[in-house]
């Protein structure tokens, strides 16, 4: 039994009492140490007898947090379901969970632990082994894609639809959007990086272009959070085999071209990445439009984040200024002075 690194509000003792309620272990048959990646959850492999498992814990309820981040990993086990059950995409199980708050103050899951590392941490990936890992990615998500609310939750409303519920479901893609824009723009100015007036232009601006979101598209479940640290590569294979996709907690059934803004933004969606997928992207006129939207969607979230977690002013600013840019392109004419 070793001492992890302390989780805020928590003894060390008490996580490995997590493992052992799920596993049936001793104390001294568990190690756990701290996993460095990810920026939300706090993550642990826990060593035993029979191999290594993953422990991650959400932050407490009383976090900065976005209003679709509250208890999000409760959709996790749901997802990784489906995904394991449907596709062939790598995704851990999931082989026990506790929402209930009887053990610990906040939601945990004990997963299984696929091999490779982030590609963020892959030493030396190659040019061709980068593509070959864009590709895979992209036939991945194809068929992340693939899922729908309509044939898989029994229901043909859009949003995030997780057991967390952070929003109504809705009956069209342009309400839930619409819905998710304005629930964002709250999270800004509460952060103080929007006046209340800079927030209405915003949501009018969506208003004035609604029309272009009104197009038929099924509930797809979307990732909305592919970036070099949730992809699992194994880095001596000359092909940069993907071996994992982790972090479906922001997951979302809605229009895909919102999760392509998001790989845009992470560099992701690259020549590669399309061949993999299959498909080319609408690039018309009204789907700029929408790009936009969604890209702002992705950027105006690191505001508040910047603000209530990062404690970075200067950053939030950044994001700030990033996201009235984009805003403009789209003929945003509310006031640009700081709230």
């Amino acid at each position: 039994m070793s001492e992890p690194s302390l989780v805020p509000g928590l003894e060390p003792f008490a996580l490995i009492e997590l493992v052992c309620a799920h596993t049936g272990l001793a104390p001294d048959d568990v190690r756990l140490s701290r996993i460095a990646t990810g920026k939300h959850n706090t993550s642990f492999w826990a060593d035993t007898p029979g191999g290594r498992l993953v422990l991650r814990i959400a932050p407490p309820d009383e976090t900065g947090l976005l209003f679709y981040e509250r208890r999000m990993m409760r959709q996790e086990p749901q997802i990784h379901m489906l995904l394991r059950a449907h596709t062939t995409v790598p995704v851990a199980e999931i082989l026990a969970h506790d929402f209930s708050r009887t053990r610990i103050d906040r939601d945990y899951v004990l997963m299984q632990t696929l091999p490779g590392v982030p590609l963020s941490d892959a030493p030396a990936v190659s040019r061709r082994q980068a593509a070959g890992v864009l590709r895979q990615v992209g036939a991945h998500m194809r068929q992340v894609h693939s899922l729908t609310a309509t044939e898989h939750l029994a229901t043909t409303t859009y949003g995030y639809l997780g057991e967390h519920r952070p929003m109504s479901p809705q009956p069209a893609w342009p309400d839930a959007f619409g819905l998710m824009w304005n629930a964002l723009l709250d999270d800004v100015v509460t952060s103080g990086c929007y006046a209340p007036g800079e927030a209405q232009a915003l949501r009018d601006l969506y208003l004035r272009h609604r029309a272009h979101f009104d197009r038929p598209v099924p509930p797809r479940l979307l990732h909305m959070d592919v970036w070099s640290q949730n992809i699992l590569v194994e880095p001596t294979d000359p092909a940069g085999r993907v071996t994992g996709l982790v972090d479906f907690d922001r997951a979302l059934w809605g229009d895909p071209e919102i999760e392509f803004a998001v790989l845009d933004y992470c560099g992701i969606s690259e020549p590669p990445f399309w061949e993999g997928y299959g498909e080319t992207r609408d690039e018309s006129p009204p789907a700029e439009v929408r790009r936009l939207f969604y890209l702002l969607y992705e950027v105006q979230k690191y505001m508040p984040i910047a603000t209530w977690r990062g404690k970075n002013p200067a950053e939030a600013s950044r994001h700030r200024r990033n996201s009235l840019q984009l805003a403009a392109q789209l003929g945003y004419d509310g006031p640009a002075s700081p709230p």
